[in-house]
């Protein structure tokens, strides 16, 4: 049985606009998975001898839970009827997504995720909903691998890493590149006993010696660029080699966002999507994707693998292979050395050149020059300020605070799944907003002006010169009267002392007009319209005084909380703070929602408005390489615990 860990790249895992990409922001991790930190496990002994005849050690185990109180039939009969809802929604998406109706099949994929996020049941607690919403989240992360395999993302394409161009190649030895090699070994310094024999040689002839090994090599090695301070200072904080930074070579390319689709593992360091690595995954984030906190995972990893087998080059090769398989390997041949379960042939063929490709860009790093790399210059370093925050906030938003492309905050914060920072309550801790560096104290700033409960819906729009509000309120579909109700000023007021606005956005299914209002399609239900529209059942029910979540196709649904606009006085003496107090007043009286505070014009306080929920991005684009390298798509699919 294979027992590897995590495994290997695959193209990008990016963002997929409209057609299946929300599916994947949804599938492709809702269950949260916290994983136990192998610091905390106490490791077997260390593997000393290079014979060995006891049995192999066993990974860290999950904590065991605490038993669980028997179901009552009652809630037996919920869980079950649960079940048979979730069923019907994703067999209903998988007939539309067979048919290409990718809009129709999302809508359905998030129905059957959606009704088990609001069934109120603990589904990490209950085995039965725990399996039923992992088997579904694996289904639609399957439809999404195949659809991205037909080119229906839109993200570019990832590059192939130098393991992947060096599949199936037939290598060739050069002498005098061996003794040049050996002779650079001799003075060359490094926290990893390497070595040159001629499997390692024949790696560093195909990527000093070929136009296609050097140049995935070369781009693999300027893109280390981005993260290389961030991983030496992890690596060296968890007491592992240095020289491990370049395992990235052969796992991702140093590509943070990379997805194996015949795996599912993901990341710079691959792990695979329910390995226990400390790293969290839920409906809006995957940690597998956040380059600094999977490298410690990968370094936490990398450590637990060695003090299991004693050995660097048995840690990697566990790494790719799984710990089980290497220990067995190890108590058939007695033999705790890589080199010798590689001529034993007791390795699967991947692995045998996984260590000696990793060893070769470890070597030709240490001297660019001698092997032909004469320009490696490096991509400039990902650099950010960082803002612990503990509310959901909408990324556009967070763009336009400081004065960003929406682009920039998804690429400086490649583990959100979705388009909106996770809710206080998904995650144990704050979330760490990774923003532009330079920013964090604009953006504190900034988001102070706007009520915690409407950062998911606002928009914030800098002023220019030419701006009014009509033209304001044509560029985002929106009517004068909101927008000046919103920042407190009169229709008839131009923008000369106003610094910025916020816009309240009016929903694309609906006039502007009747922004807040939204008409039920077959098939929607309170539940999936709250996840579309970014706000909560309990808004739902309270705004449209109903219960359930059954909704009728053509019904109309509010879905904000009404805009109870200020009347204007015919008396032009009437002052602006003297409108703003009656919209106040009125808004006071009709919603539960937090109390917001006045601002002036330059500093606007906006009120609530409608949100269209874009289908935002999650994995993309297909592997160029699962063609050619078809033994790899059995290897890393279980998890050795």
């Amino acid at each position: 049985m294979n027992t590897n860990p995590r495994r290997h790249f695959a193209p990008s895992f990016s963002r997929l606009p409209l057609t299946l990409s929300l599916v994947s922001s949804l599938g492709v991790g809702i269950v949260g998975i916290s994983g136990c930190d192998t610091k905390q496990t106490a490791p077997p002994p260390a593997i000393t001898s290079s014979k060995v005849t006891a049995p192999p050690a066993q990974l860290a185990q999950q904590p065991s839970s605490p038993p669980r109180a028997p179901e009552s039939p009652a809630e037996q009969s919920r869980v079950q009827q649960l079940i048979a809802q979730v069923e019907r929604s994703f067999l209903s998406g998988n007939a539309h997504y067979r048919k290409g109706q990718l809009v129709q099949a999302k809508a359905d994929f998030d129905s059957a995720v959606d009704r088990m996020l609001a069934s109120g049941l603990d589904i990490k607690a209950d085995p039965q909903l725990n399996d039923e919403f992992n088997r579904i989240l694996d289904a639609v992360n399957a439809l999404e691998m195949e659809a991205l395999k037909q080119g229906n993302g839109f993200a570019p394409t990832v590059e192939p890493t130098p393991s992947d161009v060096a599949n199936d190649v037939t290598f060739v030895v050069d002498p005098n590149l061996v003794a040049k090699a050996r002779a650079e070994l001799a003075t060359t310094k490094s926290d990893l006993p390497l070595v040159i024999n001629d499997y390692v040689a024949s790696y560093i002839n195909f990527f000093a010696n070929t136009q296609r090994g050097h140049n995935t090599l070369l781009h693999s090695l300027q893109r280390a660029g981005r993260y290389k301070a961030m991983i030496q200072r992890v690596l060296n904080q968890e007491g592992v080699p240095q020289d491990l930074i370049y395992l990235a070579v052969a796992e991702s390319a140093f590509q943070p966002q990379a997805v194996d689709h015949s795996s599912g593992a993901g990341g710079m360091w691959q792990f695979m999507p329910h390995g226990d690595y400390g790293l969290t995954r839920n409906g809006y984030v995957d940690e597998r994707f956040d380059p600094e906190k999977s490298t410690i995972a990968y370094a936490r990893y990398m450590k637990f693998l060695y003090n299991q087998l004693g050995d660097w080059y048995l840690a990697m090769a566990a790494y790719d292979w799984g710990a089980g398989n290497v220990q067995r390997a190890v108590q058939k041949t007695g033999y705790a050395d890589f080199w010798e379960l590689y001529k034993r042939n007791n390795l699967p063929g991947e692995t045998k050149n996984y260590v000696p490709e990793i060893l070769a860009a470890i070597i030709i790093s240490r001297n660019l020059h001698q092997y032909g790399f004469d320009d490696v210059p490096l991509d400039p370093p990902v650099v950010s300020d960082t803002v612990p925050i503990d509310y959901s906030v909408d990324l556009r938003l967070v763009a336009d605070l400081v004065d960003a492309e929406p682009q920039e905050i998804l690429g400086l914060n490649p583990g959100l799944l979705r388009l909106n920072t996770p809710p206080s309550g998904i995650l144990a801790g704050p979330f760490d907003l990774h923003l532009p560096p330079g920013t964090a104290t604009l953006y504190q700033q900034r988001i102070a002006e706007i009520p915690e409960d409407r950062r998911t819906q606002w928009r914030y729009h800098r002023v220019t010169p030419d701006d009014t509000l009509a033209s304001v309120a044509r560029s985002y579909h929106v009517t004068v009267e909101q927008l000046a109700t919103v920042n407190q000023l009169h229709t008839s007021d131009t923008l000369d002392n106003t610094d910025a606005l916020v816009i309240p956005v009016p929903l694309p299914s609906a006039p502007a007009t009747h922004a807040e209002v939204y008409k039920a399609r077959r098939g929607d239900s309170l539940v999936t319209i709250a996840d579309r529209f970014g706000v909560s059942l309990d808004d739902l029910h309270r705004w449209n005084h109903v219960t359930g979540t059954t909704v009728a196709a053509g019904q109309r649904i509010r879905v904000a909380e009404p805009l109870h606009l200020a009347p204007r006085s015919r008396d032009a003496s009437r002052t602006a703070k003297e409108s703003h107090a009656s919209a106040a007043k009125t808004a006071s009286t009709s919603s539960s929602h937090k109390k917001t505070d006045t601002a002036s014009a330059k500093k606007p306080v906006p009120k609530a408005n409608s949100k269209s929920r874009d289908a935002e991005a999650a994995h993309t684009t297909g592997d160029p390489k699962k063609s050619t390298a078809h033994h790899k798509s059995t290897k890393k699919k279980n998890i050795q615990k």
